[in-house]
């Protein structure tokens, strides 16, 4: 098989459902460990198991948060749609969908002041960080969208600041680092760049990069090139012939 677009493999694997190959473990991953970040209580074994059956298995008494659940039935949904759509400009509308579909059905959508699929409305804070203002959010939103568009060739350091940029504005009042995550995986994508799944295990060295990136950018940026490597390593198992140093 000649070196084809990882985008191409992932789509036509996504359209056959094929079982056990790398659509199907990238789907398992990418949703285990971005949601887990996030606090989800469910297991690699659990996701699997939503995705492969659509049913979980607990063992009593242990108990499952339903938006763990929710979120994670609408992960794989948003990776689907981040697929049929990754050849595209990343846009304010695309990122909202990302959102939209991330949040729909959960709690949080019965929160009248919470705003599935749109901007925040509520100031918010991430660790010790003040973060962009609700008023500003649009501005710095498009600005940012603006400056990242004109780029004439992305590059992975381009994808990883913007990622970090995104997180500082902070643009939702909750799923900011979801989102973010997915659309680090669909602009890899888009440029032919391996891209990364952030594992939780690493999430420490990843918040600190977060941090520290406007003083120093190699935190963020090794512990990127670290999960690239990861999923690079997943690539090559189902397809050898594929150049990774991109």
């Amino acid at each position: 098989m000649e070196d084809r677009p990882l985008l191409e493999l992932l789509q036509e694997e996504m359209e056959m459902r094929l079982k056990g190959g790398l659509y199907h473990q990238t789907q398992i991953k990418l949703a285990y460990n971005s949601n887990r970040i996030e606090g989800s209580t469910l297991s690699e074994d659990q996701t699997r198991h939503i995705f492969e059956t659509n049913t979980l298995t607990v063992n009593l008494p242990e108990t499952v948060n339903v938006d763990d659940i929710i979120e994670t039935v609408n992960h794989f949904t948003c990776f689907d749609f981040m697929l049929s759509h990754a050849k595209e400009t990343l846009t304010e509308e695309m990122i909202k969908d990302f959102h939209r579909i991330l949040k729909r059905n959960t709690s949080d959508e019965r929160k009248e002041w919470f705003r599935v699929g749109d901007y925040k409305t509520r100031p918010n804070i991430v660790g010790d960080r003040e973060t962009t203002a609700p008023g500003n959010v649009k501005s710095a939103m498009r600005e940012l969208l603006r400056i990242y568009q004109r780029k004439p060739n992305t590059l992975k350091d381009d994808i990883i600041d913007v990622h970090h940029k995104i997180e500082g504005i902070h643009p939702f009042q909750d799923g900011n680092g979801r989102v973010g995550r997915i659309i680090m995986f669909k602009e890899c994508l888009k440029n032919d760049i391996t891209p990364f799944i952030i594992d939780h295990e690493h999430k420490l060295f990843y918040y600190r990069g977060l941090k520290e990136y406007s003083r120093e950018k190699g935190y963020l940026t090794d512990t990127c090139l670290s999960a690239k490597d990861r999923y690079q390593a997943l690539v090559s198992y189902f397809f050898p012939e594929r150049d990774g140093n991109k």
